[in-house]
């Protein structure tokens, strides 16, 4: 079992004014380690980023002052998605296993299998996924602006 703790503390030196959580933060270590990346104290900035850029576009599109709870796993894989886009973007992103991240992925009962010929297009559409899927729920978690 892999030892999240010391990237939890890093990222929280760097977010110290958010309302996330130490489980949310282990949450989104282990979903990325699930999908073939295990971050180190090194990515805790650009994981920062992520969490950041993700979570303001989510209070953003819902008027609301936190990610609504309904809105957790999605938050989740789509900062692992921005995560893993912006070290794909910088060249920085190596010790991924691409292998097992593009044979198949499963959230709740949407399931999303790849095939093996072309594995750089299969890794942009698993970052396209975890992007976006779950951008539709918003609107159930969205606030009129007076």
């Amino acid at each position: 079992m892999t030892d999240f703790q010391p990237v939890v503390d890093e990222i929280k030196l760097i977010m110290v004014d958010s309302l996330l959580t130490d489980e949310f933060y282990t949450d989104l270590l282990k979903r990325l380690e699930s999908i073939g990346y295990v971050a180190t104290n090194t990515d805790a900035w650009m994981l920062s980023f992520s969490i950041q850029k993700v979570e303001n576009d989510i209070k953003s599109e819902c008027n609301t002052a936190s990610i609504p709870d309904g809105l957790y796993f999605v938050a989740i894989d789509m900062i692992c998605g921005e995560f893993l886009f912006s070290k794909k973007q910088s060249g920085t992103l190596v010790g991924f296993k691409i292998e097992q991240a593009i044979k198949a992925v499963q959230i709740g009962d949407t399931n999303v299998q790849f095939g093996s010929s072309d594995s750089s297009s299969h890794f942009d559409m698993l970052i396209t996924f975890l992007r976006m899927n779950g951008r539709g729920e918003f609107a159930s978690y969205r606030k009129i602006r007076w």
